[in-house]
């Protein structure tokens, strides 16, 4: 039984190293991001909104705890997740949370009074793809649409929103997407899109979920042009 016990002991030892690497907010939101793509330090800082010596040290943490990767490339590091098993691990936490959490509900509808619809789910925004009477954009950074997209999607970063609104068409439905069910940049830009004159909704899954339900996800670029 002694024996046991310390084996029991040893195992829960090195399964504690990940939840220590994870009990940092940063920590996750770090996480959350390098599950959209690979990025700099000083990208993943600027996102982020810290100095760059500080997303080091936090990057260093979750590197020791073998869910992140680094490498040199000139004068860069650049990082990324292991694996696809540490992006199925943060939404199955995230899954955990919204079950047992009544905060992250009370987020959710924060979202929802912003953009004041309920989001697209993936199983409606593939019909309507199917019928044509969607445009899909996706606002992430153009690196990360070209890191992986949902098949169908212009890349629209949310920073030429604005600048590139007369592209899209007023006779359809504008489904945004970016980073998720809590991203607020989503909700922003439909009620910037309404407010422009088209009919948007935000899509409630992001790239991640996408995969995750074994849905296919598409890598490269393409002309906006040719979508709308």
């Amino acid at each position: 039984m002694k024996a046991c016990e310390l084996g029991n002991s040893a195992v829960y030892e090195q399964l504690a190293r990940i939840g220590k690497a994870i009990s940092s907010p940063t920590r996750l939101q770090l996480l959350h991001l390098l599950c959209h793509g690979e990025r700099t330090v000083q990208v993943l800082a600027e996102e982020a909104g810290m100095s760059v010596a500080n997303a080091s040290q936090h990057l260093q943490v979750l590197s020791q705890a073998k869910l992140v990767e680094a490498e040199k490339r000139g004068l860069y590091v650049t990082y990324c997740i292991a694996d696809e098993r540490v992006g199925a691990f943060l939404l199955a936490l995230r899954g955990v949370a919204e079950a047992r959490l009544a905060e992250l509900e009370q987020i959710a509808r924060a979202l929802l009074d912003e953009s004041g619809a309920q989001p697209m789910d993936a199983q409606e925004l593939a019909e309507r793809l199917r019928m044509g009477d969607v445009v899909l954009i996706d606002l992430r950074p153009t690196e990360e649409f070209r890191a992986g997209h949902i098949p169908g999607a212009v890349s629209v970063p949310y920073s030429e929103l604005e600048a590139r609104l007369a592209e899209l068409p007023t006779d359809r439905t504008i489904v945004a997407y970016c980073r998720g069910p809590y991203c607020v940049t989503a909700a922003e830009a439909v009620r910037a899109l309404r407010a422009g004159g088209r009919d948007a909704v935000r899509l409630a899954p992001s790239v991640p979920d996408w995969r995750a339900q074994g849905l296919p996800v598409e890598v490269g670029a393409e002309d906006a042009s040719e979508r709308t």
